[in-house]
């Protein structure tokens, strides 16, 4: 029964901060507005910036990739003991995942799980989450787009740990599978994101909110 109830538990846990969207507290910590109602409207770190904090901004994807992270290497490092190994690793990453996406504490409105993603990754191979951390960020430079940075990036981190496996981590099916249901996930949620960039008219980096 333990063999069940507890990759289940673990699930829900994952789930429940997941569903912590920091964007939306960090803004009312920090008295400014939510982040749901100006710019892409996505309460996520991207939109944060908008507000003009990049203090908010940060701070938001920095607790926004932890709720990824602290699960993962939660069962990486405590988990063996009790039965709960990669299978479970790939269920929690892909459980606060979908918590970022429609967190149980905001109605389902979520963001896109760009920065969850990434320490969901993080948690599963330093190495795995760096080269897609590093895919984003030469995106980025060279674009301005931080929805295609994060699109390439979704894009590649399915392909980084099958290539890596054996070489910079292990590899299990699991995993890779929870891999790319977050990355496919992760380009729907990105669709009108998509159509904007199709269309020349997609928020740059840096740009300012708009009411």
């Amino acid at each position: 029964m333990s063999t069940v109830l507890l990759p289940l538990a673990a699930a829900v846990a994952a789930y429940l901060l997941g569903s912590l969207s920091f964007a939306v507290i960090v803004s009312r910590v920090m008295g400014l507005s939510d982040p749901r109602t100006y710019g892409s409207k996505n309460p996520g770190a991207t939109n944060v910036l908008r507000s003009g904090s990049k203090a908010a901004a940060a701070v938001t994807l920095l607790f926004d990739a932890l709720k990824g992270w602290l699960p993962v290497v939660l069962v990486r490092w405590f988990g063996a003991p009790y039965g709960l190994e990669e299978g479970t690793m790939a269920l929690v990453g892909l459980a606060a995942f979908l918590g970022h996406l429609w967190p149980v504490f905001f109605r389902f409105e979520g963001g896109k799980g760009v920065a969850t993603a990434l320490g969901v990754l993080m948690g599963i191979s330093g190495w795995l989450g760096l080269a897609t951390l590093l895919t984003w960020v030469i995106i980025a430079f060279f674009f301005r787009y931080s929805s295609l940075a994060s699109l390439v990036a979704a894009v590649f981190a399915p392909f980084f740990y099958v290539l890596g496996g054996g070489v910079a981590w292990y590899t299990d099916a699991r995993v890779g599978v929870a891999i790319a249901v977050m990355s496919g996930l992760l380009a729907w949620r990105h669709k009108e994101n998509i159509q904007r960039l199709l269309q020349g008219k997609e928020s740059r980096l840096g740009s300012k909110k708009k009411a």
